[in-house]
């Protein structure tokens, strides 16, 4: 098979021809029809998320390493224990893969187990041309959404929903603020619609995403960056807005954000671009507000997503398109804010 590597953190991806794993036990094979890259990708690429103050969090991956988690594939080969599945069966895969024994898995948390063979992360993703992948209760069917946008939804969707639920229930039209609109945050303004009857106001720098925001149904569209956006947005909601989400994840994004809510509003952060998150202490009783991470979402986030999806209940997002043999550019452009919506791999 071939795979895409990083060979060190940091270092251009490196093509290598390697042995195609062979399924045992409940293991399925997938073929990699296209993989959607990450935000998270790049950070892994890099080899740590940073912390803020000259502090980093290094990413414990193997060397050479398969990125990949947002996977779209084609069953190929299965073990001999391999139950509800069949060879030529077009699947999504779910990467947020547990022990499958701590308390948090047994609760089905299976995406906050600390030492799960996450594919993509922990274990080779779809940046390969085929991928292992260790039950078929992780795969998903897709219906009719078209290939190069599937895999998105296991990750940057799945993202969303989770986040969304989080902030629930959006009594108001103008209650909810989600703050950047690149591939996640485009996801969070669709699954709004769809999931949760909301139009959010959006935040971002780029006005070209602001645009394509309006364009896709939000309320209102606000450069932060302009003099008046705090007015702007403090006029909208009428100074109540209860939800922000924070798909950035920066110093400068929750520096702005965090001060959008009324008392007692929540601030979900998403985003991994990274710093450090500076409140003034005696605000955080005082306006009473929570602040809370998200990270993607569990086996039955996905399973309430996946539904919507076949209904044909949540508008696509853009997806470009590029060969896999593009991953390094593909890597590039997302890390330097080039891409509108997501970018799929699409293998031969």
């Amino acid at each position: 098979m071939k795979s895409y590597q990083v060979p060190e953190p940091g270092k251009p991806l490196e093509l290598a021809d390697i042995p195609t794993p062979e399924p045992t036990g409940s293991e399925v094979l997938m073929k990699t029809i296209a993989c959607g890259v990450c935000h998270s990708d790049v950070h892994i690429h890099s080899g740590a998320f940073d912390l803020g103050g000259g502090n980093e969090l290094p990413v414990p991956v193997p060397n050479p390493f398969t990125l990949g988690h947002e996977i779209y594939g084609e069953v190929v080969a299965l073990g001999p224990e391999a139950k509800d599945i069949n060879i030529g069966d077009k699947r999504i895969v779910y990467p947020w893969i547990g022990c499958g024994s701590c308390d948090v898995c047994n609760a089905g948390d299976e995406h906050l187990c600390n030492t799960g063979p996450v594919i993509g992360v922990m274990e080779p993703g779809g940046f390969g041309d085929h991928v292992l992948v260790p039950d078929s209760k992780y795969l998903h069917d897709a219906g009719s959404t078209p290939d190069h946008l599937a895999g998105s939804y296991a990750c940057s969707g799945l993202t969303a929903y989770s986040a969304l639920k989080k902030g629930a229930p959006y009594k108001d039209k103008n209650c909810l603020i989600i703050i950047g609109i690149g591939g996640v945050g485009m996801m969070g303004l669709q699954i709004a619609k769809a999931a949760f009857n909301c139009k959010p106001i959006v935040v971002d720098v780029d006005e070209k995403k602001l645009k394509l925001a309006l364009e896709n149904g939000a309320s209102a569209a606000i450069n932060p960056t302009d003099e008046d956006a705090f007015m702007k947005i403090f006029e909208l909601t009428a100074g109540n807005a209860s939800v922000a989400i924070d798909f950035v994840g920066s110093e400068e994004s929750t520096s702005f954000g965090v001060n959008l809510l009324r008392k007692g509003g929540k601030y979900i952060i998403v985003g991994l671009y990274g710093g450090e998150l500076k409140l003034p202490l005696p605000l955080i009783p005082i306006m009473e507000r929570q602040v809370q991470g998200s990270y993607t979402g569990s086996p039955a986030d996905m399973d309430e997503l996946m539904e919507l999806i076949r209904l044909g209940k949540v508008d696509p997002i853009p997806v470009e398109k590029r060969p896999a043999s593009q991953a390094n550019e593909t890597l590039e452009d997302l890390k330097n804010g080039k891409i509108i919506g997501r970018a799929a791999l699409i293998h031969d």
